[in-house]
């Protein structure tokens, strides 16, 4: 599965391996939006707690498969998909999983910040009312352990309870990122979460993700081929809803074992 390949059909492999094995396990996943196919027979383990991007050119299926993975393309009328994914060892598509508990189990980041338009507080403490908390200490604990996780909380510790829309895109995006793990998760799914964001905010995004490593098993959709070089461990590269090449970060953008890998990386169409 090392070998060079001319044959873009044909997924070549080289993953550098996580400590703790593979935490999800894509199964000759294909997926169709009606009578037109997006994804085709994909087959990717995902390493627990490393940083995995996806990258390819748009309309690649990278954003699909990623909203495969916690079930979001369900609310899409006349989906349809074979094969089988894991989390964990569980049927992601098995008929007696908890779509919600699923849900809860990989914190979501948009590629715009979507903040609801409430306090600070109540934004990140919003999983636990839904999960029917209502232990203050609980709260108190859950929001500091949050927005410090998230970096946010030296910025927003004294004006907690403002007006969430009130702080800046980059600050929105990372108090997204805070609700997302007040969920206590497993997975965080970022679907191009820096291309609404300035270079600044952006930079203090790329070092959130590198202070998560380890601590979650992370998954970005990105347009930005430099911006996955500096935080990914593994890099999936995709085209027209094939998984093309999937390997170490290092070595897909510094000698990729398929062409058109290089043709991508390099700039040649995108």
């Amino acid at each position: 599965m090392n070998q060079i390949s001319d044959e873009p059909n044909s997924t070549v492999y080289h993953v550098k391996k996580g400590p703790q094995g593979a935490l999800i396990t894509i199964d000759d996943f294909s997926l169709w939006y009606g009578p037109t196919q997006a994804l085709f027979n994909i087959d990717m383990a995902v390493e627990k707690g490393l940083v995995t991007a996806l990258i390819g050119p748009s309309g690649c299926g990278k954003s699909t498969l990623l909203r495969s993975i916690n079930r979001m393309n369900d609310l899409i009328d006349g989906l349809t998909t074979s094969g089988r994914m894991f989390l964990d060892g569980t049927d992601i598509y098995g008929h007696q999983v908890d779509v919600i508990g699923l849900r809860k189990a990989m914190g979501m980041v948009f590629q715009k910040p979507n903040p609801f338009p409430m306090s600070i507080a109540d934004n990140v403490c919003y999983p636990l009312r839904v999960d029917g908390i209502r232990d203050k200490r609980t709260f108190e604990q859950t929001l500091e352990t949050a927005l410090k996780a998230s970096a946010l909380w030296d910025e927003v510790s004294d004006r907690l309870q403002d007006n969430a829309l009130g702080l800046s895109g980059g600050q929105q995006q990372r108090l997204c990122i805070a609700r997302a793990i007040a969920a206590n998760p497993e997975v965080l799914l970022m679907d191009e979460p820096c291309s609404a964001l300035d270079p600044v905010a952006t930079a203090k995004i790329e070092d959130l993700i590198d202070e998560l490593r380890g601590r979650y098993t992370i998954m970005i959709v990105t347009h930005n081929m430099q911006q996955a070089a500096r935080v990914s461990d593994n890099t999936a590269f995709m085209y027209l809803g094939k998984l093309i090449e999937y390997g170490e970060t290092s070595t897909i953008f510094t000698n990729p074992k398929v062409p058109k890998t290089m043709e991508y990386v390099t700039g040649r169409f995108g």
